[in-house]
């Protein structure tokens, strides 16, 4: 090009569009993307608010409530399993519905009634397959975890053709899950591996089983029975020994106070070797030897026990009671078999639930309509929450545990 060429420039007309589409390029590539905010489940948990059919999704490093979910149904006896990556929360109401929550995106993500009258369920180490446990129809039934599809309903239905109601659902290996019949006083094991044709086992369980538990090794079933005193102890390793009886007649000779609350077997304790378990219709927490499932002590405590906690390093066991002390809580130390502590958190204090490595726990106080969180260490109140009507609490470890 000569210096006498001249430069045509374009007509203003089309620099007043091309302008403002260069600068919007130039800017759209200097500028970084945003970047979504991350967060990991590990560190979540929900709060049941049982009286308005909903669950408080928290997280516990700055003890607060992250969302609220609605439309849970009936949650006035309500549990919660988790998904193997912690992300899902799958919440059992009593009005037989099991809902999938996304704990994430705070929302329901799927949502059944499965049956009339329920009161728990569990998912398999594989975390395939959630089971829900079912007063009426008595039975259990098997779900897909992903879509929530029906996979395969097994009634508890005795010799005579009566259902009984299933209680004390856990799981173990293999997609098998262990319950037992209230009316029938049978223990089963279930196995699902092919979920169109489970296998099961069944096994004498005592009179009237009301919950259970089993031990956080895996070894052993332990059935709380409501119509003798005692419990019903199946080993797994060896489950062809059948059910044995332990701690027959505890209460032998004395005359049973009324009960209020059943008390939770799946809130009792192992640690050092020794169990902790609330008695029925006594003011005592029992301690059992793990190794001879032998009564070895009595630990007096305040009144009725309802939940027996250990905190996860077994040096104390914290008591909560049914009404109308349900107000206090008590902590015994497990080397010198006594109570230390006696605290009044709040009214009607329905649940607790530590931090994996025990430096905290958290409590739901119904009554105040708050949840308080204490420091194990110096039994103090560090935080809380306002909540409506809480009570359980759970928290995503609980999905690396078997039984819960």
């Amino acid at each position: 090009m000569s210096s006498q060429t001249k430069v045509r420039l374009a007509p203003p007309a089309l620099w007043a569009v091309i302008l403002p589409a260069i600068v919007w390029l130039l800017s759209a590539c200097s500028s970084v993307a945003p970047v979504a905010h991350v967060r990991g489940t590990g560190d979540l948990g929900v709060v049941i608010e049982r009286a308005d059919g909903r669950v408080k999704v928290i997280e516990t490093s700055g003890r607060s409530v992250l969302a609220t979910v609605d439309g849970l149904g009936d949650l006035s006896h309500a549990s919660v399993v988790f998904s193997r990556d912690a992300r899902y929360a799958f919440v059992f109401g009593r009005d037989g519905g099991l809902t999938k929550v996304d704990l994430l995106e705070a929302k329901i993500v799927g949502r059944v009634l499965q049956a009339g009258n329920s009161i728990g369920g569990s998912i398999s180490h594989d975390g395939r397959i959630v089971v829900a446990q079912n007063y009426a129809p008595g039975g259990v039934k098997a779900f897909d975890a992903n879509t929530l599809e029906l996979l395969a309903e097994v009634p508890a239905i005795t010799e005579d053709g009566r259902r009984s109601k299933v209680v004390g659902l856990a799981d173990l290996s293999g997609r098998r899950f262990i319950y037992s019949l209230f009316e029938a006083g049978e223990i089963w094991i279930t196995d699902f591996s092919d979920p169109t044709n489970p296998q099961t086992q069944r096994f004498a369980g005592g009179n009237q089983p009301y919950d259970a538990l089993v031990t956080p090794d895996g070894r052993h079933y332990i059935a709380g029975l409501f119509g003798e005193d005692g419990l019903a102890r199946l080993d797994l390793w060896n489950p062809e020994q059948g059910s044995r009886k332990i701690l027959s007649g505890y209460g032998k000779g004395q005359e049973p106070l009324p009960v209020y609350k059943m008390p939770h077997l799946r809130g009792w304790s192992v640690a050092g070797g020794r169990a902790y378990l609330p008695a029925i219709g006594r003011h005592e927490v029992l301690v059992v030897d793990t190794d001879t499932w032998q009564e070895v002590g009595r630990i007096p405590v305040r009144s009725q026990p309802v939940f027996a906690m250990a905190r996860p390093d077994g040096r104390e066991i914290w008591v909560n009671f049914a009404f109308p002390d349900n107000g206090w809580v008590q902590v015994i130390d497990t080397v010198s078999g006594k109570v230390t502590h006696t605290l009044q958190p709040g009214r009607g204090i329905l649940h607790m639930e530590f931090l994996s490595k025990g430096y905290e726990v958290w409590m739901s106080a119904r009554d105040d309509n708050k949840v308080v969180i204490y420091d194990t260490a110096t039994k103090q109140q560090i935080g809380g929450f306002e909540s409506a009507s809480p009570s359980g609490i759970f928290f995503t470890t609980r999905a690396a545990r078997t039984g819960f």
